[in-house]
Order: C-alpha cells, then sequence, then structure tokens
C-alpha cells in the first residue's frame, strides 16, 4: 500500500491496527523551536529518532537530552535514537529552530526499560556494488547490539550509494511464520530523495513468477509491506533514503525468504550475507 505525502499533523500516519500492517506504527512530528509533543501508544513500543534537528526527550521522567545531530536533511549528520516502551508516556520538546521526527513502533506486550541509542550504539553495513546496481549503507538504529532490550522492534535507516540503483534485491519477503526458513514481519517505509524532487518506484510481487504491483515513490511517500516480494530503484541521478520500521509477530530476528526465481543472485552480490546476518 501507498500513502502519498500529506500533512498528517502530528497524527500517525500508520495508527495502531492498520487494516495492512497491524504490528507496525508510524508518526512523523513536525515541532518549531520551543513546541512540544506528547503521545502514549498502549500496546506498542516506540522508537523516537529525528530525521532532522534536536529534542530533548523525556520517558516517564527519565530524561534524554538533546537527541539528534541532522541539519538539512537525513543525509547531514548520523541519526540517534530513543527506545519508549510499550504504552509509556514520551514528551520531546523541539531545541532548534525546527525539527521532523520519525516515531516508529511494533506491536509487543511486555513492558521493558527506555534508554537511548547514540554514537557506537549505530550498526553500520554497507554492501552491494556500483556494478549490481545495488550498493547501498545500512544504519541499523534498533539493530543487533539492542537485542534482548527490545521486544520485537527493528529500526534501520537504508540509503542508496551513489545515484541511482536498486534497494532490497534479490527480491524476499516476510510475510509468514514457517521456521527456520521466514518469519513475519510487518513493514513499513518512509522515503525521501537528494535532491527531494527525485522519485523512484517500489515493486510488490506477491507471487513468484506472475505480474505483481509499482508503485511510483516521491519524497515522504510511506509504503506498507503485509506480504509479497518487495524491491525499490531510484531513478538514475538521485539518491534514495528510506526509513524502514520491522515489527515481528512471533520473534524479533528477521528471516528473509528470497523469491526462488531470483535467489540465485545472492552468490553475486558483495556483503549482502553479512547484511541478512544483521537483521537477526
Amino acid at each position: 500500500m501507498h500513502i502519498a505525502p500529506y500533512d498528517n499533523k502530528n497524527e500517525p500516519i500508520v495508527a495502531p491496527d492498520n487494516d495492512c500492517v497491524p504490528l507496525n506504527y508510524l508518526n512523523i512530528v513536525k515541532l518549531k523551536k520551543g513546541e512540544a509533543f506528547e503521545y502514549q501508544v498502549p500496546g506498542f513500543e516506540t522508537c523516537i529518532v529525528p530525521a532532522t534537528g534536536s529534542v530533548d526527550v523525556s520517558v516517564e521522567g527519565v530524561d534524554f537530552p538533546a537527541l539528534g545531530n541532522r541539519g538539512v536533511d537525513v543525509w547531514d549528520g548520523e541519526p540517534e535514537g530513543v527506545y519508549v516502551p510499550v504504552g509509556a508516556k514520551a514528551t520531546m520538546v523541539c531545541l532548534s529552530g525546527a525539527a521532523e521526527v520519525f516515531v516508529a513502533g511494533a506491536k509487543y506486550d511486555k513492558v521493558l526499560e527506555p534508554f537511548d541509542v547514540r554514537g557506537k550504539g549505530i550498526d553500520f553495513v554497507q554492501y552491494g556494488s556500483d556494478d549490481t546496481k545495488t550498493h547501498r549503507k545500512i544504519k541499523h538504529i534498533l539493530g543487533q547490539q539492542q537485542h534482548g532490550k527490545v521486544g520485537r522492534l527493528l529500526v534501520s535507516e537504508l540509503y542508496t550509494v551513489g545515484q541511482g540503483g536498486w534497494s532490497g534485491f534479490p527480491s524476499h519477503k516476510h510475510d509468514t511464520d514457517r521456521l527456520p526458513d521466514e518469519t513475519r514481519h510487518d513493514e513499513t517505509y518512509n522515503f525521501r530523495f537528494r535532491p527531494n524532487y527525485g522519485s523512484g518506484v517500489q515493486m510488490l510481487q506477491r507471487v513468484d513468477n506472475e505480474p505483481g504491483d509499482a508503485y511510483h515513490i516521491v519524497d515522504g511517500s510511506t509504503i506498507c509491506l503485509d506480504s509479497g516480494y518487495h524491491p525499490c530503484a531510484v531513478l538514475p541521478g538521485y539518491e534514495m533514503y528510506y526509513f524502514t520500521i520491522l515489527g515481528g509477530f512471533s520473534q524479533r530476528s528477521l528471516i528473509q525468504y528470497f523469491q526462488p526465481t531470483h535467489a540465485g543472485q545472492v552468490e553475486t552480490i558483495p556483503g549482502i550475507k553479512d547484511m541478512v546476518a544483521k537483521f537477526k
């Protein structure tokens, strides 16, 4: 499902029990200096990640000052995040001239402890190659390092390296719990492009070797993925970023199932096996 960019007025873009991705939650909060925003999401653990700007965060009285260090866009600095336990009250206050803040969530039923992720807490992975048109970089905010401190939520930022190319290839899916071959993880993306008038395409193929769907994605597009194989691409001459939320049904570790027709190409893409391992 494609949700075109719109002014969500700080209301969830993907609310709890969404018809397409019931395991996911997404809000994008825009604030000006001094403005505050407070939220609670019963039944969901969440993660606060500034796309741009800086905010003071408080989670049930635990303070995490000056979260976020990016300026004009998501390419301008490294990510930081705060984990918010299930149902906890979180408040953010804008410190910079303006801030745009992602709030990612996954359904979970246990209350854990809040914490922040900065600097060395971010897991970096770079894989693919220019020759295979698959060169990209991943920054895991809630990744392997946070395993054991988080319930079912995985939060990452994905960047194409260079201009043009494919991401999420070889095509894979994760819509069915059938261990050890695959896990069910609902997935939600929010896309950005540099320059911001760039665009791309999100493919969704429900059945191997049968025609699927394609969505024209632009700066600010949200994609919700409940099932099927789902590679995406950016037009030549543009860079692409997407904020990624994964919520597991039965476990946090993601097991991808590669599309049989294209699975052999795992052997042609440098570093892809290391990338897959980082989601476990």
